[in-house]
């Protein structure tokens, strides 16, 4: 999908992720010289660092290997130094949703306050807490419609175990069977199961 800009940072991982990192644009988490989502920036390799401690990715000299994650963004287009507004927003929508359920990954790991509120407002049943604490949301597991939902507080702003507490809620959510799949085979012919995310 290309979007309506002449910039932009395009998603970047497994197309079949179970693990989908989300960010808010490329002038808020990086990306705009190596197109790769949440890099270029003075946190990125702390913020990378974590996901690849908690098994989502791999860091090489060259390369960043990404282990059934996608990584993108709610407003993929570079907006330069301004501000996207919210009918930018509104219009970038629609890839979005296209892209998030294409994916069809199990977790959904929205960053930052902007891709949290609208990750719990979208695609959950929970309330967006008023206000929005990304301190206290960080790291917790929020089961939503579909989706677990992990938040993760905007990189910018980490500060003492926030890396860590990440690292390790990502590793024991790999310990278990995170995947959640419904069973359709009631709508079919048969007596089969029907599994689908």
């Amino acid at each position: 999908m290309r979007p309506p800009c002449e910039r932009y940072v395009p998603g970047y991982g497994d197309a079949g992720a179970d693990f989908h990192v989300i960010g808010d644009h490329p002038g808020v988490h990086g990306g705009r010289d190596s197109e790769i989502p949440f890099a270029d920036e003075p946190w990125s390799a702390a913020f990378f660092d974590a996901l690849e401690r908690g098994g989502l990715l791999a860091v090489t000299d060259d390369e960043l290997l990404t282990h059934h994650t996608f990584l993108s963004y709610l407003h993929m287009c570079d907006p330069g130094e301004a501000v996207p507004d919210a009918d930018a927003y509104d219009l970038m929508e629609p890839y979005f949703d296209a892209e998030l359920r294409a994916i069809t990954a199990h977790i959904l790991l929205p960053v930052g306050a902007r891709a949290t509120e609208h990750v719990l407002a979208t695609y959950t049943s929970k309330a967006v807490p008023d206000p929005l604490d990304m301190a206290d949301l960080h790291g917790q597991e929020l089961r939503g419609a579909g989706w677990l939902v992990v938040p993760i507080a905007d990189p910018a702003e980490w500060d003492g175990d926030d890396a860590d507490v990440l690292a390790e809620r990502l590793a024991a959510i790999l310990e278990t069977d995170y995947r959640q799949l419904s069973d359709l085979g009631r709508f079919i012919a048969g007596d089969e199961p029907y599994f689908v995310r």
